[in-house]
């Protein structure tokens, strides 16, 4: 289990430390919420975290067929509602660096769509992911 301790530092921003190895993040609120929007918003960070989460699932499902997704990149899109105030919808568009085989393509794609973070998050939340093969 991990442990996280997150401090209000005042001006809308706070400091998020994991406990077990000192990482830190920092957020901010978003300018269209009384914010600076100088680094990531926490609605920002559930956005990244999913990506973040696709792209390791995706890793851990091909690495015993030898295939690496190095250098592969999410390009995130957050649309955000109010009433109440929440994310809408998060768009990932995946850039692979390569083409891969079918088989791998739909090991890949099973992945991305069963990922922790994808099952966590409300159903409320529209999730679209798009897969762009290089080659």
């Amino acid at each position: 289990m991990n442990t996280f301790e997150i401090k209000y530092l005042g001006g809308l921003r706070t400091s998020a430390i994991h406990l077990d190895s000192g990482s830190k993040i920092n957020t901010d609120a978003p300018k269209d919420n009384h914010g600076l929007g100088e680094t990531f918003s926490p609605t920002d960070m559930i956005c990244s975290a999913l990506a973040s989460c696709i792209l390791t699932i995706m890793a851990i499902a091909v690495e015993k067929n030898n295939v690496n997704i190095k250098n592969t990149k999410a390009i995130v899109k957050k649309t955000m509602t109010n009433n109440p105030r929440r994310i809408e919808k998060i768009e990932i568009n995946l850039l692979f660096p390569e083409n891969y085989d079918s088989k791998t393509k739909i090991i890949l794609e099973r992945a991305a769509y069963n990922c922790p973070v994808h099952h966590s998050l409300s159903e409320k939340i529209e999730k679209k992911i798009t897969f762009s093969y290089e080659g």
